[in-house]
């Protein structure tokens, strides 16, 4: 399936199915938590934050995939991504979209 950020693709006419999510909410345990504190006191990147990002974002894209599929898409375009912290130490990342069909 094809995914892409702008609103066509080029050279293809396309029929627009309707809009399609995927969204996932994440945490990381205290010891993880504890030790990005600390980070937090001498800067730099907190990789496991970037790490748990990382896959929260590829969990959001294949749920929203999986929907974009089962209404018999062929690509998504728009595809965006949005999170928020919706307690502490707890991200939801969203992915979406518009799923269409090549004409």
């Amino acid at each position: 399936m094809k995914l892409v950020t702008i609103e066509t693709i080029p050279g293809r006419e396309l029929e627009a199915l309707e809009t399609v999510k995927g969204a996932v909410v994440f945490s990381k345990n205290f010891g993880h938590d504890f030790m990005a504190g600390m980070k937090t006191l001498v800067g730099g990147e907190i990789k496991s934050y970037t790490d748990m990002l990382d896959e929260a974002r590829a969990i959001a894209t294949k749920r929203m995939m999986d929907e974009a599929e089962h209404l018999g898409a062929d690509a998504v375009v728009g595809l965006r991504y949005a999170s928020s912290s919706v307690m502490q130490s707890a991200a939801e990342v969203v992915a979406y979209g518009t799923a269409v069909k090549f004409k």
